[in-house]
């Protein structure tokens, strides 16, 4: 059994993701600074410790008081510390425990210090490898080195991990020396434009020369968004649905487990000016006539491929002038259902709060598939 602590757990699904590879993980911590997160990780995670507040708060010795785990007995620790914490990383200060000034970083930092991991993981936006033009994700492996931890970081994109989403997230994962650090092969391939990064070995990629090239043609093609949601039932603006479709591929069926119903799949009650611009909605916002419309980003207004993986999922994937998220046959935009398919979560994990709160846990997750292709790399390691 492997002990796993999720800082900036969100909803968990990063540490779902490793309980559901079902390699020994166990998820024996959660900590965020939302309740209502706190209340969808407590309801996935019924054995863990939820702790909801700022996490600059707590006493790392309180917590493992709680937790009845000392430093040696905790082997991963997962988390994303939120990105406006990376303009004040300093030098880490192993001697200050619990000091108001440190930033969300330098806490997941202090996490990994007082209760030493083998590995650690740590997730983030694509932004992070090029903020301050590189130097603070350097300055980021300098601490973990200070610490005793080797790193490495790669940008993964999650649809080459069976996630119906082109969704890229940076990933570093640390271990104590000696330790030889992987990363999961894709499993699936997938064409298109991404964000990237200019130093090309650092996209862990099926296309990445010298990496996969040879496997990549045998691996499977990405799971589309029909795949996806194909089986959930079509319904118009402003209406729902609990009944499920006929499954029509594997991806389907092992989203819904063992659900008898479907839950979340209401669809946003456009107005009538939005559902004519929907009606004429296309790639991108090209293809709205130039009166329906004053302004937006290209993205904005926007159909999603049905053939292809969705792209980066949002916290306002249920409002089309934010983003590109409007169902690739229907009239409407996605559901908070069709949503957390995209994610890749199971039809049976449950959401805390209204309907707001919900797309935005959604939105803001780790897909759970990432996760699990993350934590069979980790046990190789372990």
């Amino acid at each position: 059994m492997y002990n796993v602590l999720d800082l900036f757990c969100g909803t968990g699904g990063f540490s779902y993701g490793f309980e559901s590879a079902a390699l020994g993980f166990k998820t024996c911590l959660g900590v965020d600074v939302l309740p209502v997160a706190g209340k969808t990780f407590q309801a996935n995670h019924p054995d863990a410790l939820m702790l909801t507040g700022d996490i600059r708060r707590l006493r790392r010795i309180e917590v493992s008081e709680k937790l009845k785990l000392k430093k040696g007995q905790i082997d991963v620790i997962l988390g994303g510390p939120p990105c406006q914490g990376f303009s004040s990383i300093r030098p880490f200060r192993s001697s200050i425990e619990d000091d108001p000034r440190n930033s969300l970083f330098e806490e997941y930092a202090s996490f990994v210090n007082y209760f030493r991991p083998t590995v650690f993981v740590l997730e983030n936006v694509v932004g992070l490898a090029t903020h301050r033009s590189g130097n603070t994700v350097e300055s980021m492996e300098a601490c973990f080195r200070s610490l005793g931890y080797e790193t490495e970081w790669r940008i993964l994109n999650a649809a080459h991990y069976g996630v119906p989403q082109k969704r890229e997230r940076l990933i570093m994962i640390g271990a104590q020396k000696g330790i030889k650090i992987r990363f999961p092969n894709p499993t699936h391939s997938s064409c298109g434009a991404t964000i990237g990064h200019k130093d090309r070995s650092r996209l862990h990629s099926p296309m990445q020369p010298n990496l996969f090239n040879a496997k990549a043609a045998a691996l499977e093609k990405a799971v589309s968004v029909l795949e996806a949601i194909s089986d959930l039932p079509a319904i118009a603006a402003g209406e729902s649905a609990v009944g499920y479709r006929d499954v029509q591929n594997g991806y389907q069926l092992s989203r819904r487990g063992r659900s008898a119903q479907v839950s979340l799949h209401s669809a946003t009650a456009h107005t009538p000016k939005m559902l004519e611009i929907i009606r004429h909605s296309g790639k991108n916002i090209s293809s709205i006539p130039s009166h329906l419309i004053s302004s937006g980003f290209s993205s904005c207004y926007s159909r999603l491929d049905g053939d292809e993986p969705a792209v980066t999922i949002t916290v306002n994937f249920v409002h089309p002038a934010s983003n590109r998220c409007i169902h690739p046959i229907q009239d409407r935009a996605l559901t908070p259902r069709e949503g957390a398919r995209l994610q890749s979560f199971d039809d049976t994990f449950f959401f805390s709060g209204n309907r707001t709160q919900v797309v935005k846990q959604i939105g803001n997750a780790v897909p759970p598939l990432l996760g699990r292709a993350i934590a069979e790399s980790v046990a190789t390691m372990l």
